[in-house]
């Protein structure tokens, strides 16, 4: 195959990441309105739109997401004109969660009614740090660009992740850490994000590895009291992130009585660009967790940038 001629449409930014990651960046020719990174893709097309006010509240979000869902419908809206124009060669989603993308049904459906069937569909669908791992090698293969550069570059992010399991393992404390992942109603943490925390030195609450995020009751938080609780909303940058969190402690008093509340361990992460895309970086995603479990025998220099403690 000609990679130069191929044609890559991306609807999900981690596979964005991926396909960027492997060296094929020039190859995409659409993407997903969340695609921002790498940041010089302002002249790839924008192939989707939300259906819902993204700029809500957690809270209002969650209640359009539930309205659509219900009605069986997609929470985006795919230009179709465009995508026949682009007549890609590869169309890259994912079938793990309706709400972070086009669903995989969906992307079927508009490849088999508009696009020429020789279009191939590559659908990510990962639970585990593994199953990410797989997904790229497996980007590469139906890219048919297997080759010794990438295969370093996937073995250099397993050696990043392993020199971080060894020292985080030389530290007898692992605090009890939950990991948010919607602040109104309460989610935890699932899928690789467990994993994660181990790996960086902590021990995770609440969530289980492999299984997908999960809604939780306040007074569970209450009832566990995490020594450690870092908040990740998929899609809020740490700003939005620090005012939705400000809201809710006003709404929910008894958050103050946490001994991670009261030792100023409440910290906010950029769960838009890292923790909730299943691509490269998180591996940075990791060396924030290991900063903020560890901040004694870690410093990556994420903080302020991925990071920061919510009552700084």
């Amino acid at each position: 195959m000609n990679n130069n001629l191929t044609k890559i449409v991306t609807l999900i930014p981690s596979a964005t990441e991926i396909v960027a990651f492997l060296g094929q960046k020039n190859s995409i020719v659409g993407r997903s309105h969340e695609c921002d990174y790498p940041n010089d893709l302002n002249n790839v097309i924008k192939l989707t739109s939300p259906k819902i006010n993204v700029e809500g509240t957690s809270s209002e979000i969650n209640k359009q997401i539930n309205t659509i869902l219900e009605n069986s419908l997609s929470v985006y809206k795919v230009n179709i004109e465009k995508l026949k124009e682009l007549d890609p060669d590869f169309i890259i989603t994912q079938a793990h969660c309706d709400v972070c993308a086009v669903n995989f049904s969906e992307v079927k459906s508009i490849v088999n009614k508009y696009l020429d069937r020789q279009t191939k569909i590559i659908s990510l669908e990962p639970n585990t740090l593994n199953d990410v791992f797989n997904d790229i090698k497996r980007v590469a293969k139906d890219l048919d660009i297997e080759n010794e550069t990438n295969n370093k570059l996937i073995n250099n992010l397993k050696t990043r992740i392993e020199k971080i399991k060894n020292l985080a393992a030389t530290k007898k404390q692992k605090p009890l850490v939950a990991c948010i992942e919607w602040i109104d109603p309460l989610m935890i943490a699932g899928n690789w994000i467990p994993e994660m925390v181990e790996i960086a030195g902590g021990t995770n609450i609440l969530g289980k590895s492999g299984d997908n995020s999960h809604w939780i009751k306040f007074e569970e938080i209450i009832d566990q009291n995490p020594e450690i609780i870092i908040f990740i909303p998929c899609g809020f940058n740490i700003k939005r992130t620090k005012e939705e969190l400000s809201n809710y402690i006003k709404k929910n008093n008894g958050l103050r009585s946490l001994k991670a509340y009261k030792n100023h361990k409440f910290f906010v992460a950029d769960g838009n660009q890292f923790f909730n895309r299943p691509g490269p970086r998180l591996v940075e995603s990791l060396e924030i967790f290991a900063e903020i479990m560890h901040p004694d025998i870690f410093n990556f220099k994420h903080k302020g940038r991925g990071w920061i403690n919510y009552n700084d």
